[in-house]
């Protein structure tokens, strides 16, 4: 099912979300509902925040990166990247920063440049509840990275400086009040 993605200004995006169990009930039908409502929305991350649940899951899917021109470099490494992370916990970060131009599904409309390390080593759960410590690195740690500050309750325009924080600051507004044009269902905060 293809649920509706909270926009910039809902309180959800900002709860630092709390752990869930392997009995969280209809678990397995939620990650396909994230799945399912990120591919609709042309996405290649979503957390559960942006769906309305302050809950520590979300779920990436690069694999349509890897057709692209830019990434041919990786592209292996990003052809089969689909994964879900559940009560992650970033342990490190490190290498060079990098900047990249960023999106956000519940920010439509609003692309800026933020630097993040280039590698993290993180913990997490998948859909059957198997705990993982992986590293990654390049778009697929960037992406991850991303998705995990959903579930801090950071948003990626959190990292911009202060001019350009003022600079986005009336698109934000009009966001927040739904004067934005979207292909996908959205909900706008009250």
């Amino acid at each position: 099912m293809i649920l509706p993605i909270r926009a910039f200004g809902d309180a959800v995006l900002r709860k630092h979300c709390h752990e869930i169990h392997k009995d969280y009930p209809e678990l397995k039908t939620l990650v396909d509902n994230l799945f399912e409502t990120m591919h609709s929305a042309n996405g290649i991350g979503l957390a559960a925040p942006q769906v309305g649940l302050d809950i520590r899951l979300f779920v990436v899917d690069v694999s349509p990166l890897a057709e692209d021109e830019d990434y041919v470099d990786i592209a292996e490494e990003l052809k089969d990247f689909r994964k879900v992370f559940i009560n992650a916990k970033i342990l490190e970060e490190s290498g060079e920063e990098w900047k990249f131009n960023e999106g956000c599904l519940s920010i439509p409309d609003v692309r800026e440049d933020v630097k993040r390390k280039e590698t993290i080593l993180i913990e997490y759960y998948d859909e059957n509840f198997v705990k993982h410590t992986d590293t990654f690195s390049d778009m697929r740690a960037r992406v991850i990275q991303h998705e995990y500050d959903h579930i801090e309750g950071i948003l990626f325009t959190d990292h911009l400086s202060s001019l350009k924080k003022k600079l986005v600051k009336g698109k934000l507004a009009k966001i927040s009040q739904g004067d934005v044009s979207v292909t996908y269902k959205m909900r706008f905060p009250k």
